[in-house]
């Protein structure tokens, strides 16, 4: 595991990891490739990682690392680095949940983690700062997808029932984690709900709200 320096304030920094897919064709966004075609698709991958990265570190709540589905040296992945101090490792075999779990479990900070993914084009960096000041106070934090999912989860100590015999890509994630997370006995906040790309629908709302993403979908664009 990476280690990272530590200052006069470690113990209180809040360390985010971020799960994400190469943007590969064909393998990034499948459900949006009807609408954008596969090579579409992995731009649009490509957009929402790169904004997501420069995102968290705008936040600056902690050490960040990167959870690479694919390969951890995909030149998108590595070219994230130059944004700022990000670690890259690959993620493990498994689940969503298997996933998320590893990767807050590997937080370098006794403080906490916060999990976020790279689908949600409102999350912005005072998000991410809100929910890292209510993990001070709070054994968890989320922020839940008008989906029915969610886009954040944090926690100071992972547990592996949040992330067991949840029904993933569900409308009912978000109201199993509560489940989970009272019968836990934990306290936690919920600030505010966003909403993610997952549907042509979406991506309709994210040329709305950000209408420079369709020229980052140009053919001019080379995918690796």
């Amino acid at each position: 595991m990476a280690m990272f320096p530590a200052g006069p304030d470690f113990s209180g920094r809040i360390g985010v990891a971020i799960l994400a897919r190469a943007p590969v064709p064909g393998e990034a966004k499948t459900r949006l490739i009807p609408a954008l075609g596969a090579e579409g698709a992995a731009r649009l991958q490509r957009w929402l990682l790169l904004r997501t990265v420069a995102m968290a570190l705008a936040a600056d709540v902690g050490p960040m690392s990167l959870w690479c589905a694919g390969d951890p040296n995909h030149p998108d992945f590595v070219h994230c680095r130059t944004f700022g101090s990000v670690t890259l490792h690959r993620q493990p075999d498994g689940d969503l949940g298997t996933r998320m779990l590893t990767a807050a479990r590997q937080s370098p900070t006794p403080a906490g983690t916060l999990v976020i993914g790279t689908d949600c084009p409102a999350m912005r960096s005072a998000h991410l700062q809100q929910a890292a000041r209510l993990l001070r106070d709070h054994d968890a934090v989320t922020v839940p997808a008008e989906d029915g999912g969610y886009v954040l989860i944090g926690m100071k100590t992972p547990s592996t029932d949040l992330f067991t015999g949840i029904e993933w890509g569900s409308e009912r994630v978000m109201v199993q984690t509560r489940q989970r997370l009272a019968a836990l006995g934990w306290r936690w906040s919920e600030p505010i709900t966003l909403w993610d790309v997952d549907h042509p629908e979406d991506f309709e709302r994210l040329a709305a709200f950000c209408p420079e993403v369709r020229d980052n979908l140009s053919p001019n664009l080379e995918i690796a």
